[in-house]
C-alpha cells in the first residue's frame, strides 16, 4: 500500500517536472509576442498612411477651392 502511494507520488512529481521543463508554452508565448509586435507595426503603418492620404486630399481640396467654375 505504501509502495503504491510512493510510486504514485513519484510519478506525479515527475509529470509536474516534465510539464514545467517543456518549452512548448515558451514557444507559443514567443509567437504571441511576435504577432502582437507585427500587429502594432501594421496599425502604426495604417495610421501613418491615413494621415498622409488625408494631407494629400486636403491639399487637393485647397487647390481646387481657389478655382472658379465657368458659368
Amino acid at each position: 500500500m505504501f509502495l503504491a502511494l510512493y510510486v504514485g507520488a513519484q510519478t506525479l512529481w515527475a509529470d509536474l517536472r516534465g510539464k514545467v521543463s517543456r518549452e512548448d508554452g515558451a514557444v507559443a508565448t514567443e509567437y504571441a509576442l511576435l504577432l502582437v509586435l507585427i500587429a502594432l507595426a501594421i496599425i502604426a503603418a495604417a495610421i501613418a498612411l491615413g494621415v498622409a492620404i488625408s494631407a494629400v486630399f486636403t491639399r487637393g481640396s485647397t487647390t481646387l477651392g481657389g478655382v472658379s467654375t465657368p458659368s
